[in-house]
């Protein structure tokens, strides 16, 4: 079942963010990625401002009393620059779903969920960020239409 935030989950909420950014930090092949002590508590913080300046949302799976997934959007009105020019678009910034209930269709409801949420707010389109090792979640996000836009490349020196 997908429910909006409640702080009740909280210490739920941040363990989903220590378990992805473990992830991350895994297969990570520069090692920049780390975590910190406090890091779920310090995210949750700043997400939840995120959440209140952007005129977000989080929406949670919850299984059995279980928060077991959790997606991030925030709303960015249009942006007009000398060189851009972009509608109204929502920014999926967290989409997690704990290790142990993958494959299981959360992922995809929470995505779905947002995409909803963005429509209903009059988005135009939704932009996400995925690190470029975390093959799983491209291939997910690909699956369900959505396609690289931008491309950062790195090198060593």
């Amino acid at each position: 079942m997908i429910i909006e935030y409640n702080n009740i989950y909280d210490n739920q909420i941040k363990n989903l963010f220590v378990e992805l950014q473990e992830y991350i930090a895994s297969i990570d092949k520069e090692g920049y990625n780390i975590l910190t002590p406090g890091y779920g508590e310090k995210y949750l913080k700043k997400t939840l401002n995120e959440i209140q300046s952007n005129n977000g949302k989080m929406f949670l799976f919850k299984e059995n009393d279980k928060i077991v997934g959790l997606i991030v959007g925030l709303i960015s009105d249009e942006v007009f620059e000398y060189d851009f020019h972009a509608p109204k678009r929502g920014r999926i910034t967290e989409l997690i779903v704990t290790k142990a209930c993958r494959t299981n269709g959360y992922g995809k409801a929470l995505l779905i969920k947002m995409e909803n949420f963005f429509k209903e707010q009059g988005c135009k389109n939704i932009i996400l960020e995925v690190f470029g090792y975390n093959e799983h979640a491209i291939a997910f996000y690909e699956r369900n239409g959505y396609h690289t836009r931008l491309l950062d490349v790195t090198k060593n020196t």
